[in-house]
C-alpha cells in the first residue's frame, strides 16, 4: 500500500510524509501526460486541471476553491505571506515559542529588514489548552499587525486552539497567519469557519499527497496583498500574443498572481484528490482514531519506562506526540535509533527538554510501537549503567 522500505520502522511521518502506492501511480502518470505535449498540457490544459483539483481539495478543507492557490510546501507559504505584509517600524508579529525554526527564520528575516519586531509568548508546559487563547492574547499591543501561529506544533505535536484568537485578531483589525502544515488529512477542517486571514498547509504531509503539495487559503479581502514570490505573467494586464499562455490568465487575481510562475512540474498538484481519494477508500477516520489510541498508548507507556510526566493530556495531540525522554545527546540518541534499531523517528527539544516525536500513521503497527519501547529501555538501561 505504502512504498516505505520493509526494513525500516518508520514512525516520522510528520517529516516528510509518506505516499501510497496507488497515488504515486497517479502522480507519474501525469508527469507522463505532460510529457506527451508539454505546451497542450501547461499552456492550454493545466489552468482547468489546477481548478478541478482545487474544488476536491477545497471541499476537504472547508473551503471555497477561488481563496485558494497551490504552492510546494507550508514554508514557502508563510514566506509568500510574510513578504507581502507591509511592515513598518515598530510593527509587532506576535507568535509563539512553539513554532517551525525555517518559519521563525522567515519572519526575523522580514523584520530585520522592515525593522518590525518578532516578539514570541511563551507557552509552558505540560500545556493547558484552556489557558492559551489567553496567553497569546494579553500580548497583544496597539503595535501588534500579525498573530502568526501554528495549528499543530512541529516540535511538540500539540494542537493549538485557534478560532478564538482568529475571531478576536478580526475585530482588531490584526492579521492572522496559521502555519498549518501538519493539519490537513491529520484533524478535521474548516477553514471558512476558522477564519483566519491566511491559511499554509501541507498537502503531502498527513493527507498523503506526492511531495511538492501544498496550499496557501488567502480571504477573499486580502487577494489584492498576495505577491507571488516570482513575479511573471499573472502580473501583466494581458498576456494575449503570447501563444500557449492564455490559460494562465486565471479565474481571479490571487490565482493570476501565483499559479504561473514559470515551467514546473504540477502533478503533485493534480495528484491531491487521488490522495483523498485513497483515505476515503480505506475509512480513514477510523484510521486516524486507530492511530491517535496507538500515539497515546505508546506515549503512556514510555513515560513509564522513563518516570517522566506527558506534556499534555491525549486530547492536545492527534497522531504526532512529543514523547519526553531523559536527557543525552540528541543526534546521538536519533543515529543510534536508526543505526542500531533501524528505526526512524526525530529526536527535538524544547524549553531544555529532550523528546522522541512519534509519529503513527496507517502503516505503523503495535509490533512497531513494542520495538521503539524495547529500544529506548535498553539505551536508558545502558545508560544508567
Amino acid at each position: 500500500m505504502f512504498l516505505l522500505d520493509p526494513d525500516l520502522i518508520f514512525l516520522n511521518h510528520g517529516s516528510f510524509g509518506a505516499c501510497p502506492a496507488q497515488v504515486m501511480q497517479t502522480y507519474q502518470r501525469w508527469q507522463m501526460e505532460m510529457e506527451r505535449n508539454p505546451v497542450e498540457f501547461l499552456g492550454r490544459r493545466s489552468a482547468a486541471l489546477l481548478a478541478q483539483s482545487r474544488a476536491v481539495l477545497a471541499k476537504t478543507l472547508g473551503a471555497d476553491p477561488e481563496n485558494l492557490i497551490y504552492l510546494p510546501n507550508a514554508t514557502t507559504g508563510v514566506n509568500t505571506v510574510a513578504r507581502s505584509v507591509h511592515l513598518q517600524p515598530g510593527d509587532e508579529i506576535l507568535t509563539s515559542d512553539h513554532e517551525y525554526g525555517a518559519c521563525d527564520n522567515t519572519w526575523k528575516f522580514v523584520c530585520e529588514r522592515s525593522g518590525a519586531n518578532y516578539v514570541p509568548v511563551e507557552i509552558p508546559l505540560p500545556f493547558n489548552a484552556a489557558e492559551f487563547a489567553q496567553r497569546i492574547w494579553d500580548r497583544v499591543t496597539p503595535r501588534t499587525r500579525v498573530l502568526f501561529l501554528s495549528h499543530i506544533s512541529s516540535t511538540t505535536g500539540l494542537i493549538f486552539p485557534l478560532a478564538e484568537l482568529c475571531r478576536r485578531a478580526r475585530e482588531a483589525g490584526i492579521l492572522t497567519l496559521i502555519d498549518g502544515a501538519h493539519a490537513p488529512g491529520h484533524i478535521p477542517l474548516d477553514l471558512n469557519a476558522l477564519g483566519a486571514d491566511f491559511y499554509t498547509g501541507n498537502c503531502h504531509k498527513w493527507l498523503c499527497a506526492p511531495k511538492g503539495a501544498a496550499f496557501l487559503h488567502v480571504h477573499p479581502q486580502h487577494h489584492a496583498l498576495v505577491d507571488a514570490g516570482v513575479i511573471s505573467w499573472g502580473y501583466s494586464a494581458t498576456i494575449s500574443g503570447h501563444t500557449g499562455f492564455d490559460a494562465y490568465t486565471g479565474s481571479t487575481l490571487l490565482e493570476r498572481r501565483l499559479q504561473w510562475q514559470g515551467t514546473r512540474d504540477i502533478a503533485a498538484y493534480l495528484s491531491v484528490p487521488a490522495a483523498i481519494e485513497f483515505q476515503a477508500q480505506h475509512d480513514w477516520d477510523r484510521v486516524r482514531q486507530r492511530c491517535h489510541a496507538m500515539a497515546a498508548q505508546t506515549l503512556h507507556r514510555l513515560c513509564a519506562i522513563t518516570s517522566l510526566q506527558p506534556i499534555s493530556q491525549d486530547d492536545d495531540f492527534a497522531q504526532m506526540v512529543a514523547i519526553p525522554v531523559p536527557p543525552m545527546d540528541a543526534q546521538l540518541l536519533k543515529d543510534t535509533l536508526l543505526a542500531r534499531y533501524r528505526i526512524e523517528i526525530p529526536v527535538t527539544s524544547h524549553q531544555d527538554r529532550l523528546f522522541v516525536r512519534l509519529s503513527v500513521q496507517g502503516y505503523n503497527t503495535s509490533e512497531e510501537m513494542d520495538a521503539l519501547a524495547d529500544a529506548l529501555r535498553e539505551l536508558y538501561s545502558v545508560q544508567d549503567n
